[in-house]
């Protein structure tokens, strides 16, 4: 009998420790519950609660921000979501749509014969008039008492505060299959993570918390959140403005740029005309204009691949910088006979020179010298040119470098100055990259943490190589050459900074495969600086520009204003 007795009182005590452990759980989701409801939601319910005038809709839009990030640290909002009002009239409520009118058109930007004609259908419950009302507006529109013709609706929408500022990068949001979702840029390449889950805030609140039992407990519910960038808005804002007079001076077809941290791969600015405003993104007549061109377009790059090039040809032992060839101004390759840009030879030339004279005799030299194999190492292997980058935008492409599969040493020594192969401009700016930081394969991105709705800031962490691909040596040659490109080739130096750069003045293939057009070109300019010890990546680019002969000419002022800028906005000490 004691034995039994024993056997009881631990029975109650077990299902007692249950039903405790029960209800602890069950307080624990009211608790959060409670917190999610009041706290989380408060702006929701607040805005539900306003006065008579004002009702909420049924699925109320809501959306992760975007943020740019200042030089010190500070978030600038991206894009955001605006808050605001849906005015509607009822027109059997109306008595006189005329005085109706009057009372409203100081207040609120409508056609009059619209209003009118809408106000008159009698048999017609319900029209809306305007959208996106301030918060000023809806009061005056409230202070005309005027309740049972007038309907102010709560709305939400997606708001982008710089206009066009970095626009291909952002993207925009837009309805599909009657559902709003990110397209293109940042919108789209992060929808998962900015979009939010809509909530019923009329279900029972006892059924919503038992219904989130399970999610409460067993699912880790962080992936949605904000996304900060590494867009530093006072660069984007000066890079637009060069590329804007790039623009206006040339009337070039497109023109580009970017500057992006060699060592992190972090882009500090990107931006690209022609562009368009993502809060009227329906204004525009062309929505190729949406794509991100250095992500989505290849071209064939031309001589600013050459540093690329000789970086190998250094780096696998062919040549050095003394290396000296005969340059006759032609060379013939198969069945080809392959030119310098002007048709004239220099003579002896050193590789020295064949940088600071953008010889392409001198490319097919150094590619020769390599041999097939070394060179298709190099460029396709180790540089991994042609290959997607990894950046976080929608639509980025390979490059075209099938010519490198072969054997055909034609397609090779084209390659060897930029022609043949076609290469997005993220791509180049990688390899550029490699030459800058030591020798490194990085991946460029524009997204560097995810503020997660639970509170908890993610950094995003982007592939780097383990090893250098190129030698320390072979770096620092490069770095000397391409610094006397700029001095003595382009006769650009600059007093308190060493900068390394080359410019390229490409053909631009005609769409059809057909050759190449012959009235115009595709000029690049890239670089980096302090060249002893890089902070910045410098590219820009212009397509078919009118009235400029070569890359330097259209580009070379606002590179290296560029330059000034970004040394003193970043107070970089000099190296010279």
């Amino acid at each position: 009998m004691a034995s039994q007795s024993i056997q009881t009182k631990q029975l109650f005590v077990q299902r007692l420790r249950a039903i405790i452990i029960g209800l602890v759980v069950i307080a624990i989701c009211i608790i959060g519950q409670l917190f999610h409801l009041q706290i989380i939601n408060q702006k929701e319910y607040k805005q539900r609660a306003e006065h008579q005038y004002r009702k909420p809709v049924g699925d109320v839009f809501d959306r992760g921000d975007i943020y740019f990030t200042g030089k010190d640290g500070e978030n600038v909002a991206a894009a955001t979501i605006a808050t605001g009002y849906t005015l509607a009239i009822l027109p059997p409520q109306i008595a006189n749509p005329e005085q109706l009118y009057a009372s409203l058109a100081p207040i609120i930007d409508i056609d009059k014969d619209t209003f009118i004609a809408k106000a008159s259908k009698k048999s017609d419950p319900y029209e809306e008039i305007l959208t996106h009302l301030s918060e000023d507006q809806a009061a005056a529109i409230v202070a005309l008492h005027q309740p049972k013709a007038l309907l102010l609706i709560n709305e939400k929408w997606r708001f982008y505060p710089g206009n066009t500022m970095a626009a291909q990068t952002i993207g925009f949001v837009s309805f599909k299959d009657n559902t709003l979702i990110g397209r293109y840029g940042l919108e789209g390449f992060y929808n998962d993570v900015l979009s939010r889950t809509s909530q019923d805030f009329y279900v029972n609140f006892f059924a919503e918390i038992f219904s989130n039992v399970k999610d409460t407990l067993f699912k880790n519910n962080t992936t949605t959140g904000d996304v900060v960038t590494g867009i530093e808005p006072v660069v984007q804002s000066e890079l637009e403005t060069l590329t804007q007079q790039i623009e206006d001076k040339f009337k070039s077809d497109s023109v580009g740029a970017i500057v992006m941290d060699p060592y992190t791969g972090q882009i500090i600015a990107m931006a690209h005309l022609p562009n368009f405003d993502p809060n009227n993104y329906g204004n525009v007549s062309d929505i190729s204009v949406y794509k991100n061109p250095f992500a989505e377009n290849a071209y064939e790059m031309g001589s600013i691949v050459k540093p690329m090039v000789m970086a190998a040809g250094i780096d696998s032992g062919a040549v050095t910088p003394a290396t000296m060839y005969f340059d006759k101004g032609s060379v013939v390759v198969g069945d080809r006979t392959i030119k310098n840009f002007d048709k004239r030879g220099r003579g002896k030339a050193n590789m020295q020179d064949v940088l600071n004279q953008s010889l392409n005799t001198g490319m097919v030299f150094v590619e020769q010298h390599m041999g097939n194999a070394a060179f298709k190492d190099y460029m396709l292997d180790r540089y991994k040119l042609g290959q997607k980058t990894g950046v976080d935008l929608p639509g980025e492409i390979n490059g075209i470098t099938s010519g490198l599969r072969d054997n055909n040493n034609v397609n090779y020594a084209n390659a060897a100055f930029g022609q043949g192969i076609a290469l997005t401009p993220l791509s180049i700016v990688k390899g550029f990259a490699i030459l800058a930081n030591g020798g490194y394969v990085i991946t460029p991105h524009i997204a560097s943490q995810i503020k997660q709705v639970d509170g908890v800031t993610r950094d995003l962490i982007y592939p780097k190589s383990a090893q250098p691909v190129l030698k320390p040596e072979t770096i620092q040659t490069m770095h000397t050459m391409l610094t006397h490109v700029v001095d003595d080739g382009y006769h650009r130096a600059n007093p308190r900074y060493t900068i390394a750069a080359k410019t390229g003045t490409a053909q631009v293939a005609k769409p059809n495969g057909q050759g190449y057009y012959t009235d115009r070109n595709l000029h690049s300019l890239v670089g980096f600086f302090p060249a002893t010890n890089p902070r910045f990546v410098i590219y820009f680019y212009d397509l078919y520009p009118k009235g400029a002969p070569f890359a330097i000419s259209s580009l070379g002022d606002s590179f290296f204003e560029m330059v000034q800028f970004l040394a003193g906005y970043y107070d970089i000490p000099p190296d010279r």
